[in-house]
Parts: structure tokens; C-alpha cells; sequence
């Protein structure tokens, strides 16, 4: 069965999602758009493609603190790969990015956002289940808790 959505397109085989971003678009606006239209609480996706620039997020457990610093050029998504949960009530995507440059080295972190220039394919694997994250205070990231 084929799906279409807010600058995305999908077709579904069995209980697995193949989907298409459209350029230009944002990966994580496109994604959430597309859990939400399809109501997947809980699942794993991985992806490829190209973007134009990319907002990665690093986590510092000394501090607790995240640092962000926005790329603006051309790379190669070598791998996109993260879940899906519950947080706070909302459907939230965790993705980790690994990025080509055009010298041939790679960037990689948290996925806060980016803008493709090319293509963008990704495969989901639903789960048939609820995962709710909540934050470790200890920690200071959210983790999933298995009593909610």
C-alpha cells in the first residue's frame, strides 16, 4: 500500500515502511510528519541520502550539557539510524547522523535537523508496542522507561 504526506511518500510491505523525502525538505520536520500520519509509537529507522547543511548535537556527561554546531555544505548521509518513542506525551525520533564530506571525512552526532539537497530514503521497522523515554536526572539524557 502507497502513503503520501506533507513532502514525503511511502509505501508499506508487510509491517515495514519504505519512505521517500522529498529535496529540499527537513529530515526531522518530514520524519515526525510521517510517525505522526501513520501513529508509530515505537520502531527503528534507518536512512541514507544528501543534505545541504546538518545541525548535529553532542552530549557532554561531565557537564550535562549539549553542544550544537551547524555544517552548511554539501554530504553524503552515509547512515541515519535511531528509534522512535514516547516523550512527554509526544512521538519523538532519536537519530544519530554519520556525514561525508567532500574531502572524504566524516562528521557524526545527534541529529538535531537537516535540509536534503539530493535524495533521501529511509526504511522504518514499527514495533508493536509503546516506548516511553523519560529524563535520567543522574544522567541527564532521557532513557526508556519500561513501567510507563
Amino acid at each position: 500500500m502507497n502513503y503520501k504526506g506533507n513532502r514525503w511518500s511511502a509505501r508499506k510491505t508487510d509491517q515495514i515502511y519504505l519512505l521517500s523525502l522529498d529535496n529540499h525538505s527537513y529530515i526531522i520536520e518530514t520524519l515526525t510528519d510521517f510517525i505522526q500520519d501513520q501513529n508509530i509509537q515505537a520502531g527503528e529507522v534507518t536512512g541514507i541520502g544528501a543534505v545541504s547543511e546538518a545541525t548535529l548535537r553532542f552530549f557532554n556527561p561531565a557537564t550535562q550539557k549539549y553542544v550544537d554546531k551547524t555544517f552548511k555544505e554539501q554530504m553524503e548521509v552515509t547512515n541515519i539510524s535511531g528509534n522512535v518513542s514516547e516523550i512527554e506525551g509526544k512521538l519523538t525520533l532519536h537519530l544519530h547522523i554519520t556525514l561525508g564530506r567532500e574531502d572524504y571525512t566524516a562528521l557524526a552526532g545527534h541529529l538535531l535537523e537537516a535540509k536534503i539537497q539530493g535524495a533521501a530514503e529511509f526504511i522504518f521497522y514499527p514495533l508493536n508496542t509503546r516506548a516511553v523515554k523519560i529524563k535520567n536526572e543522574e544522567i541527564g539524557i532521557n532513557l526508556y522507561d519500561f513501567e510507563k
